[in-house]
């Protein structure tokens, strides 16, 4: 007898994480979660209103946005960026960014993905297609752009969709 073994939507946006995007996911089969360990990969973490205008400064200036993560609950978006930001030991940085309620998330920590288009908690802001991520300083640049033109504030939320 043949046994067909059906995969569940979040194994295979697990597998399309892994094998297409070339990003070091984990699947826990009990929760159905998805979890990527940042390290090559981090996150950049905002309110939804200043992810909005970061994305749309970005591609004003002619930058490609790559995966933008958005949480229902917290209204918040995490850009998937390459780690080529300073070390986070250095405090201007950081203490700016956090001045504008904007984190990083790296050094092994974990980034929740969207299991599936149904899922009630996270959804892509903008797809992951393939391995492409840009860089984090361009988003941190965005970031000092939109703050000098006075684009978002601080402690603003929401969740907007990129058009």
């Amino acid at each position: 007898m043949d046994h067909q073994v059906q995969t569940s939507a979040a194994e295979q946006s697990s597998r399309f994480y892994r094998l297409t995007c070339g990003m070091p996911v984990a699947l826990d089969s009990a929760t159905e979660r998805i979890l990527l360990t940042t390290g090559r990969i981090v996150g950049i973490t905002m309110p939804g209103d200043r992810g909005q205008a970061v994305a749309n400064d970005m591609k004003d200036h002619g930058f490609a946005l790559g995966p933008i993560v958005g949480n229902q609950r917290s209204g918040r978006w995490t850009f998937l960026v390459r780690a080529d930001l300073p070390n986070e030991d250095v405090p201007p940085l950081f203490t700016e960014l956090f001045r504008l309620n904007v984190s990083v998330v790296r050094n092994g920590a974990e980034i929740a993905l969207p299991a599936s288009r149904l899922d009630q908690f996270r959804h892509w802001v903008e797809e992951p297609r393939d391995t492409f991520r840009p860089s984090g300083l361009v988003v941190v640049d965005s970031v000092r752009r939109t703050t000098k033109r006075g684009d978002t504030s601080p402690n603003s939320g929401g969740v907007h969709n990129v058009s």
